[in-house]
């Protein structure tokens, strides 16, 4: 089962350093490009992936195509994709030997999810790390 618990969810946030954003946006007006900016406010690294901007920058990191052209460790896959795609990223996040898979608000795909549990992943659904950060009062990376 999906994370729920609070402690767990701030352990999660607390040992996390990598997050790999699939579905990152150049568009200040998306909401993962707030919540990218967040997060690097947060001190964590941030590396945006989005197919349809590889190679451009988004707050000053590259682009990457998809999780496996990152080619280093990711602490966490934060997932801004539909339910339906979420799947795809998942599965990617299992190849590459991520930690944990996070699916933003909204996104909902318990068979993803299980395919990221019976891996060994973590996983986080329906949620949002920049409200998640705040409410449980996370501290910023070190």
């Amino acid at each position: 089962m999906p994370l729920t618990r609070d402690e767990d969810i701030r352990t999660l946030l607390e040992n996390a350093r990598t997050i790999a954003m699939v579905g990152a946006s150049h568009r200040p007006t998306r909401p993962s490009y707030g919540v990218m900016a967040f997060l690097q406010g947060r001190g964590y690294r941030v590396i945006p992936v989005n197919p349809q901007i590889t190679g451009e920058h988004v707050h000053g990191e590259f682009v990457f195509r998809d999780l496996y052209q990152i080619g280093e460790p990711i602490d966490i896959v934060d997932i801004f994709r539909n339910s339906a795609a979420a799947g795809e990223a998942v599965d990617q996040a299992i190849a590459v030997g991520a930690k944990a898979v996070w699916m933003q608000l909204g996104v909902i795909n318990m068979a993803a999810a299980e395919r990221a549990e019976a891996a060994g992943l973590q996983v986080v659904m329906d949620a949002c790390p920049a409200i998640e950060i705040p409410r449980l009062r996370v501290p910023p990376v070190a």
